[in-house]
């Protein structure tokens, strides 16, 4: 009966979160090419929280990438997970953040795609260059080539998740499934 109690409570706080993750995700809010923001939270490795001039919340699926999930549990992937939440938020904290949104702005679950500079960098491919996220290949953009480049000098480095064997060969799972749903 306890395994029972705590499954369900477990069940009942996932889905809690998850509902809270997605109302975060889905703001009314908006944000233009050429606005700059300001970093509220890293949400996980490729997702962030900016508030816009006005001050309001607005959910940013950073273009062109995909983070392993961060968690506690002991699979090996979530290391760098968490490797990309600290990064992202090293990279965007306290600094301006310039939007280029994409087109279109937002994806089919009505998060706003774009690519976020600090300065003239891009921080999606700081990320790319870290070694700490896989390009994301299945929708083609316009910087796809130079971020799969410097995703090949990262593996070439072995870099972040490059450096782990068995997280690499997750990775280029990962990346083959990305190829044939591109086709």
């Amino acid at each position: 009966m306890l395994v029972a109690a705590l499954l369900g409570a477990s069940l009942y706080f996932g889905v809690n979160a998850e509902a809270r993750r997605r109302s975060v995700q889905k703001s009314e809010a908006t944000v233009a090419t050429g606005d700059v923001v300001s970093f509220v939270r890293a949400i996980d490795g490729d997702t962030l929280l900016v508030a816009n001039q006005a001050g309001e919340s607005v959910a940013v699926r950073l273009l062109g990438i995909k983070s392993f999930a961060a968690g506690t549990d002991k699979d090996p992937t979530s290391r760098f997970g968490q490797a990309a939440i600290d990064a992202l938020t090293a990279l965007a904290e306290d600094k301006p953040l310039r939007v280029l949104l994409n087109d279109p702005p937002t994806d089919k679950h009505g998060r706003t795609l774009a690519e976020l500079f600090v300065a003239d960098q891009d921080v999606g491919l700081q990320l790319v260059r870290r070694g700490l996220v896989l390009v994301y290949t299945v929708y083609p953009f316009p910087s796809m080539a130079l971020y799969l480049q410097e995703q090949e000098a990262a593996r070439a480095k072995r870099l972040g998740i490059w450096g782990d064997a068995e997280v690499a060969k997750r990775a280029d799972l990962q990346l083959d499934q990305w190829r044939r749903e591109a086709r």
